[in-house]
C-alpha cells in the first residue's frame, strides 16, 4: 500500500445496543490484524458535531462503516455531509449468516467475541480490496 493513501473506518457509536458494542470491538481486531499505519479511526460524534478535520479525512480518503444495526446511522451521516464510503458491513447482516448473538451491551460474551472475529475478517478483507483498488491507480 503507498504510505501517502490512508484508508478510515468508522465504527457504530451506538451505545445502546450489543451490536454497536461489537462494531467496535471488531475494528480494534481488524486493527489487530493489519498492523497498518494506513488505516485509522474516523471519530463519528467529532464528524456529526462538524469537526472539520474528521470532515476533510472522510472526504478525502477511502472509508469502511462498521454499523451496529440496519439504520446505518455512520454511513448515512458521511453520506449527508458529502462523504462516499466504499463499503458498509452491518453487524445484523452478520449475526444471520453467523447465528451468533452478543450476550449484551456491556457483555457481549463468547458468541459476540465470534461475531466480533467475523466483522473483523470481513474488514481486512474490505480494506485487502480498497489497496488492490488503490495500487491499479
Amino acid at each position: 500500500m503507498p504510505k501517502s493513501k490512508l484508508i478510515g473506518i468508522v465504527a457504530c457509536s451506538g451505545e445502546e445496543i450489543p451490536e454497536g458494542t461489537v462494531s467496535r470491538v471488531a475494528v480494534l481486531k481488524a486493527f489487530g490484524k493489519l498492523m497498518s499505519p494506513n488505516i485509522v479511526t474516523t471519530c463519528l460524534p467529532l464528524f456529526l458535531a462538524g469537526q472539520q478535520q474528521e470532515r476533510e479525512f472522510v472526504w478525502a480518503h477511502p472509508t469502511i462503516t462498521i454499523e451496529g444495526c440496519e439504520k446505518r446511522c455512520a454511513e448515512r451521516a458521511i453520506r449527508m455531509y458529502g462523504g462516499n464510503p466504499k463499503a458498509t458491513i452491518v453487524v445484523t447482516d452478520v449475526e444471520k449468516e453467523t447465528e451468533l448473538m452478543p450476550k449484551s451491551r456491556v457483555y457481549i460474551g463468547e458468541k459476540g467475541e465470534k461475531l466480533a472475529d467475523a466483522i473483523a475478517e470481513k474488514i481486512c478483507k474490505e480494506v485487502e480490496k480498497i489497496v488492490s483498488e488503490c495500487d491499479k491507480e
